[in-house]
């Protein structure tokens, strides 16, 4: 299917000229109409539009994953994902034999997209511009349920109603390869189909407010105004993954981290409040140069408490982000829990996270502090102030909405932190606490995060290690440095 108004009409000599709105297709006849156009279909590929939809697709989908495509054309969106197992479907044969002689790495079969049959699962799924063109969407979103497994995710983008008249226009005008009748879908129609056939929606994302190529305009609408012009924007993405029908597993093994400098009151309360979890409970302490005798107590309620199973490192490297890096990597739980050390955090309220992980309700637990009244003292003015701004900030950054981003109780799984890790000097460089490039990285893998609200308490012991205006600085060159990967893509 074909969406872009980006040559004039003479390059379309070999396409009629629609005098009007097509009449309803029957499947057979649409299956003719895609035949039809398969000799064109490579040239018009090289068009701006779908140059901007590869890259944002192999912005959402990482090299090397197994990707199924739905309506793949002749093939060369699948075949620039890099996958390392490609399968493409198409309902046209012509389309289908085009592919298959173009990619012969990549496997392509004819079928309908609601009757396709094959004894396999995928990583990602992929629906290019083909939900306008489905005649029954639902049933389609339902019978990809069969080729998905707990962690697969579904991508696809469809055109924004309101460049109806535009496209139209530019198709009357013979600007623009001419369609049979379309679904035009708002957000939230797409949303909720999605949710009646079993999926959740992660994020959504909107792209492309100018899909001609023209020097200097194009890159300035599609990479610096786009992100901030999302409502006018001409095609909406979206990835969602299954819903989750129950319990992902009956138990898990837990570790939960605490860094710790000049924290020497609160660590026998950290043990005695951290409830058993799962399979069983580690609890590991990171130590690092504190002034107060934080290690030798720690080393003091390690013998105190021989039936917990308790830890302790010094840390080697710099700044709570270190520490934090440092206890993952020797971490040996299946769920992986950050609790700072203040216990302005309640240890108490950990069960609530690990209920969401072993549920599968989330994959990337989030505290947020910012919706139960705090106590007196708790979090200063200045803090709730910058606390907010940045919440809204990298809600905008991740696609997902997020409350409370400067929480420090966060809870994952192992197995994807480990992904996270692998991608981590993209969004660590700068972050001087590891809360963000752990937010950053979830959102890049398109995890599901959930925020779960909390109790926030006032200390009882010692002094906060954060500094405000240097930490708050730091964080805003993060920021910034983030949405050149996120959001201003290039």
């Amino acid at each position: 299917m074909d969406s872009t108004a980006s040559l004039p009409a003479e390059v379309w000599t070999d396409v009629p000229r629609s005098t009007g709105p097509l009449p309803i297709p029957t499947v057979s006849a649409s299956r003719a109409f895609y035949d039809t156009r398969a000799a064109s279909r490579p040239r018009e590929l090289e068009r701006t539009y779908h140059r901007l939809l590869e890259r944002y697709y192999k912005f959402f989908i990482p090299p090397g994953a197994r990707v199924l495509e739905v309506g793949c054309g002749v093939g060369d969106l699948l075949a620039s994902l890099q996958p390392s197992m490609g399968v493409g479907v198409d309902f046209s044969a012509e389309m289908v034999q085009r592919a298959r002689a173009r990619h012969p790495d990549l496997s392509f079969h004819t079928a309908e997209a609601d009757e396709f049959h094959l004894d396999q699962q995928f990583d990602y799924i992929v629906l290019s511009d083909l939900v306008n063109d489905l005649w029954d969407v639902q049933k389609v979103l339902v019978q990809l349920k069969r080729f998905a497994h707990p962690g697969t995710r579904i991508v696809l983008n469809f055109f924004n109603y309101l460049w109806f008249p535009i496209l139209k226009a530019a198709e009357w005008l013979g600007w623009k390869a001419p369609t049979l009748a379309q679904n035009w879908l708002s957000t939230f129609d797409m949303t909720n189909l999605l949710r009646l056939a079993g999926w959740e929606t992660v994020k959504t994302d909107a792209r492309i407010l100018w899909p001609i190529w023209t020097p200097l305009v194009e890159p300035l609408c599609n990479r610096w105004l786009a992100p901030l012009l999302h409502h006018l924007c001409l095609t909406i993405f979206i990835v969602a993954r299954l819903r989750p029908a129950g319990a992902v597993a009956s138990n898990l093994q837990c570790s939960v981290i605490i860094p710790a400098r000049n924290e020497a009151g609160n660590v026998e309360n950290a043990v005695r409040r951290t409830p058993e979890m799962g399979l069983g409970t580690e609890i590991i302490f990171v130590e690092g140069g504190s002034t107060d005798g934080t290690w030798e107590e720690i080393q003091r309620v390690l013998s105190r408490y021989p039936e917990r199973s308790i830890r302790a490192i010094r840390q080697q490297s710099a700044g709570k982000v270190g520490a934090v890096r440092e206890a993952l990597a020797c971490a040996k739980g299946d769920v992986l829990f950050i609790l700072d050390a203040d216990l302005t955090v309640p240890p108490e309220e950990l069960p609530k996270f690990y209920e969401v992980i072993r549920f599968g309700t989330g994959e990337f637990v989030n505290g947020v502090r910012l919706v139960y009244p705090t106590e007196q003292h708790a979090m200063r003015f200045l803090n709730l102030v910058a606390n907010k701004l940045f919440s809204v900030a990298f809600g905008w950054l991740l696609g997902q909405p997020v409350k409370d981003t400067l929480c420090g109780t966060k809870v994952f799984l192992r197995s994807d932190y480990i992904k996270i890790n692998r991608n981590r000097e993209c969004f660590g460089a700068v972050d001087p606490f590891g809360d963000f490039e752990l937010l950053l990285g979830a959102a890049h893998l398109n995890l599901k995060i959930v925020d779960l609200p909390v109790r926030y308490r006032a200390r009882t012991y010692g002094c906060t290690n954060i500094q405000r205006w240097k930490h708050g600085w730091l964080l805003l060159k993060m920021m910034a440095a983030m949405a050149t990967r996120l959001r201003f893509i290039g």
